[in-house]
């Protein structure tokens, strides 16, 4: 079964960059949809950037013209490039994907902004 690890988070000043990567130990040829969530203390999980296969790409209002999602199938990585970050972008951040026989998401990895 396909697995998904997540990488790149941490610690990082208002305005900085950060690269999101999930990595899937199985091909993601297949996938429907991969995604990022996040989820803030005391906050519900939400969509952050999602892509469907064929490129289509949608965004949280809140990240629109600061992250981007892309995808590597070759490396069976996605990833999430995280501009201009503030700290209200704070949280745990996820990966999910989406295949015909169901959902999986990754443990997360933390990203914290500081002010």
């Amino acid at each position: 079964q396909v697995q998904l690890v997540e990488s790149g988070g941490g610690l990082v000043q208002a305005g900085g960059s950060l690269r999101l990567s999930c990595a899937a130990s199985g091909s993601i040829f297949s996938v429907n949809a991969m995604a990022w969530y996040r989820q803030a203390p005391g906050k519900q999980r939400e969509l952050v950037a999602s892509r469907i296969t064929g490129g289509s790409t949608v965004y949280a209002d809140s990240v629109k013209g600061r992250f981007t999602i892309s995808r590597d199938n070759a490396k069976n990585t996605v990833y999430l490039q995280m501009n201009s970050l503030k700290p209200e972008d704070t949280a745990v951040y996820f990966c999910n994907a989406v295949f015909q026989w169901g959902t999986i998401w990754g443990q997360g990895t933390q990203v914290t902004v500081s002010s």
